[in-house]
């Protein structure tokens, strides 16, 4: 993906008001503000997605979280998902850092974008399933560009959302269709080869269904395989 072409990719979907009740939520939580962010000002509108925009790794998450990406305007910036997404992307050398809290804070991805199956943050993080649909017109467009060996997929709404994309693509998918697993690979012909996770929320991580150890061995994978390309 050239720059030029990635930037106006990001310029669109931030401009992009297709989704009428998204748009209203995200506005809504930007102006109610949480207790602690008062002093912030919210982004509040579509999230583009952030990183490399000539990466061979593409992560596919659910959507912008009401008070994280929906305040700062970056990818998984300002919650614990981000802490623990760029925490392992900074030790398996795709991230400058380990943290990501604003951004302007200086992060920078290497090799790797930072994409979403919904570009705005939806009410009790549930986008419907018209919502999902519209959205990934944008997903379609960045994989036009981009070409990624490799797309990690964080939850399974990421993955029906990935599965369905193929099929609009004309891609022949099997049958039955590969059900979601942790840190599995997923082959699919005419397609690049798909790293699924459990999604690093609060839900999965405080109840221990996602460790640590489990959420490194995701992105060790990633490194390895990519690093077998070289």
């Amino acid at each position: 993906m050239s720059i030029r072409n990635f930037r106006a990719i990001q310029r669109a979907i931030v401009d992009c008001d297709r989704c009428p009740r998204l748009r209203a939520h995200c506005a809504k939580v930007a102006a109610e503000r949480r207790k602690q962010f008062a002093d912030q000002q919210y982004w509040g509108r579509p999230v583009p997605s952030f990183g490399d925009p000539r990466a061979r790794m593409m992560i596919v998450g659910l959507a912008p979280a009401a008070h994280g990406a929906n305040r700062t305007g970056r990818m998984f910036t300002g919650d614990s998902s981000g802490d623990w997404l760029y925490e392992a992307l900074h030790r398996y050398g795709f991230a400058s850092q380990a943290r990501s809290v604003s951004a302007d804070d200086g992060l920078e991805l290497d090799d790797c974008l930072v994409s979403a199956a919904v570009h705005c943050a939806p009410p009790q993080n549930k986008p419907t399933r018209e919502e999902q649909d519209t959205c990934r017109h944008w997903l379609h467009r960045e994989i036009d560009e981009l070409d990624p060996e490799l797309v990690i997929v964080l939850g399974r709404i990421a993955w029906d959302a990935w599965l369905r994309l193929l099929d609009e693509r004309g891609v022949d998918l099997p049958s039955p269709r590969p059900e979601f697993a942790h840190d599995r690979f997923v082959e699919i012909d005419r397609s690049p080869l798909v790293l699924q996770s459990y999604h690093p929320s609060r839900q999965n991580t405080n109840t221990g269904r996602l460790t640590r150890r489990m959420w490194h061995a995701v992105f060790r994978r990633a490194r390895r395989h990519l690093d077998s390309l070289d």
